[in-house]
């Protein structure tokens, strides 16, 4: 698989994680089809077009924590965007067990079909 797919798939992966859930860098890579692909993630979103306007606040580590130094703006903006959308971050941490996505089969089976596909 070459590196522009990936990313889309990481990319589509993203868009799909709901308002109130976070995943962490490797569920998305999982998700996407790129096992132990915690760092292309990383990358992805980091690199994505800004017209995509993806969620990048629910993508955390798998500890629960932010990416970002606690210090940071971008630590300040993801905390303030989960927060808006119900996802309480305590002490730096969001709880995993009560805010992980966890899409059930039937939903990563019949999701609609990418727009990228369709070229």
């Amino acid at each position: 698989m070459d590196r522009e797919t990936r990313m889309r798939r990481i990319w589509e992966t993203i868009l799909e994680i709901p308002r109130g859930s976070v995943a962490n860098y490797g569920q998305v890579a999982e998700i996407a089809g790129i096992p132990r692909g915690a760092r292309q993630v990383g990358y992805a979103l980091r690199h994505s077009p800004q017209d995509l306007a993806l969620p990048w606040h629910r993508v955390i580590t798998s500890s629960g924590k932010s990416a970002f130094g606690a210090n940071t703006r971008a630590f300040r903006t993801q905390r303030d965007r989960l927060a808006e959308e119900g996802v309480v971050m305590s002490k730096g941490r969001v709880d995993m067990k009560k805010y992980r996505w966890q899409p059930d089969l039937d939903e990563l089976l019949w999701k609609p079909t990418s727009a990228w596909d369709e070229d």
